[in-house]
């Protein structure tokens, strides 16, 4: 890979594990009087913050980099760790460049998470965006429409100027042009996984959650046009599609063993809010109901989405299928009741079409994975010597 690619990997591994949040703070200094703000994964509407001025920052905890001191007493023992140290990261000050947040109802911890915030953080402005559960339903577009225009009268009360429609769909074109890179990303490790590394294409994903979507386009274009040419041999790996991670992130150590372990993966659901729609947002007369719209009907499969007209466990079988992978690896937080309901309804589904596949249960603070490595490095002999 050129010198120039790997330094731009090194720095978006620099602004994600960085919880002072630089890049925020540096947007910040060159836009004085704007705000930034902060929004709880997995789906948000970052066009309307986008178009509103302001910075959506995406929130996925603290890692291992921070220790719990504070968020044990506003929570019950049994929750996942991003709930814990997102909240401690407000608590011990790492939050204080977010001038708001914004959560929805991924579960019922980050429906909580949302309340607990506004009552600890009564100064800064925190909102629950409600998405509607049933997209089959003739209401659901207008629902959806009128809580967006909630949303921008919330922000333009924070930024003190109105949403103008030639704005947001400004913002729309951006965040058509972010997903369509990423896009292309997914789609040439898909076909050449020996050519992009999953860990590096994590990173270059996942810089996006603080940086002017602008400056992530032009990043990503660069980093496109030199993995495209980067001459690497393959490896006699098995070819894998993660599931499971839509919401805690699996430790970047841990992305990098399941490579090392012999895994070629062809797709996952990493950061999923950042792909969430599978075809561009049409920014037309009415763009902020063609938002709406492309929520219902323009979706990824998500186990924190309900759409009773595709189902998700046998849109996963279709996946593993059209992209020619030998085994599915769920990678779930520990405590996630989305993924581990889910789960059952895949690994029958998988189950039925011969699909091999493997659980992993891991920690956003985890630091030691030996256990784990193991158990990859088994699953992989048993489908390699099969």
């Amino acid at each position: 890979m050129p010198a120039a690619t790997e330094n731009l990997i090194e720095r978006c591994r620099e602004i994600v594990e960085d919880l002072q949040m630089g890049e925020v703070r540096r947007w910040k200094e060159q836009n004085p009087g704007a705000a930034a703000i902060g929004y709880f994964p997995v789906y948000a509407p970052m066009e309307l913050i986008h178009a509103s001025g302001f910075l959506p920052v995406g929130l996925n905890g603290a890692g291992d980099r921070l220790d719990l001191q504070y968020a044990d007493a506003r929570f019950g023992s049994f929750i996942c760790s991003i709930v814990k140290t997102t909240l401690e990261m407000g608590l011990t000050g790492y939050l204080d460049p977010l001038d708001g947040l914004l959560f929805s109802g991924i579960c019922d911890s980050a429906r909580n998470l949302a309340f607990v915030f506004q009552r600890n953080f009564p100064q800064k402005y925190v909102d629950f965006l409600h998405l509607p559960q049933n997209p089959s339903s003739s209401a659901s577009a207008g629902f959806l429409k009128a809580e967006y225009l909630r949303l921008a009268a919330q922000l333009e009360k924070l930024g003190g100027r109105k949403l103008a429609d030639d704005a947001l769909r400004a913002s729309i074109a951006a965040y058509n042009e972010n997903r369509a890179l990423l896009g292309d990303l997914y789609a040439l490790r898909a076909s050449n996984p020996h050519q992009v590394r999953t860990s590096d294409l994590y990173l270059l994903q996942r810089a996006g959650n603080f940086l002017p979507v602008e400056t992530h386009n032009e990043w990503l274009s660069r980093a496109l046009a030199d993995i495209a040419d980067r001459q690497a041999k393959p490896r006699d790996s098995v070819r894998i599609v993660i599931e499971g991670s839509f919401c805690e992130q699996p430790p970047l150590d841990l992305i990098r063993l399941v490579e090392d372990a012999g895994c070629y993966v062809l797709d996952d659901d990493f950061l999923l809010g950042r792909r969430w729609f599978t075809e561009d947002v049409p920014a037309g007369d009415d763009p902020l109901g063609a938002l709406a719209e492309s929520y219902l009907d323009r979706s990824v499969y998500s186990s924190v989405r309900h759409d009773f007209r595709h189902r998700r466990h046998k849109l996963l079988v279709e996946k593993a299928r059209r992209l020619g992978a030998d085994a599915v690896l769920f990678l779930i937080a520990k405590f996630c009741e989305p993924a581990y309901f889910d789960y059952v309804l895949f690994k029958r589904e998988l189950e039925a079409a011969q699909i091999p596949h493997l659980l992993l249960e891991f920690e956003e603070k985890a630091f030691t994975f030996d256990r784990l490595r193991i158990e990859v490095e088994t699953f992989v002999e048993s489908l390699l010597f099969d």
